[in-house]
């Protein structure tokens, strides 16, 4: 099975970290994903900036509005995406919960939804 791994970092912690411990911690996150794509199990990820850069699209009234600012007002900010290859969920949440990052923040796991997705791809089918 598939899994999306939304990686959630509190910004005050990030902020109250020295920049060595920073440093430590994205070593320690990157040197896990080499872990996982050893194993086969990482599939992709990415790492998103700030919230300061965010964006919000929204339908209200008939048209698309847009603010510069994150969906809801949260001390925790989404910070990663990661992809994972996994048996099932019992096995994504234990690959997960050796991840470094999970000691700053959360992870969300979510299974992706393959059928969909075989139509996103391929919409003739």
């Amino acid at each position: 099975m598939k899994f999306i791994c939304l990686g959630y970092m509190d910004a005050t912690k990030w902020d109250q970290m020295s920049e060595i411990e920073c440093k430590k911690l994205m070593q320690a996150c990157l040197a896990y994903d080499d872990e996982l794509r050893r194993g086969k199990y990482f599939l992709g990820g990415e790492a998103l900036q700030n919230i300061h850069n965010v964006v919000t699209l929204r339908y209200q009234n008939g048209k698309v509005t847009f603010t510069d600012d994150p969906y809801t007002e949260t001390k925790e900010q989404l910070g990663s995406l990661l992809f994972l290859e996994a048996r099932d969920l019992n096995h994504a949440i234990q690959l997960m919960s050796q991840h470094p990052g999970i000691r700053s923040g959360a992870f969300e796991i979510r299974p992706i939804d393959e059928d969909i997705n075989a139509r996103l791809t391929n919409p003739k089918t």
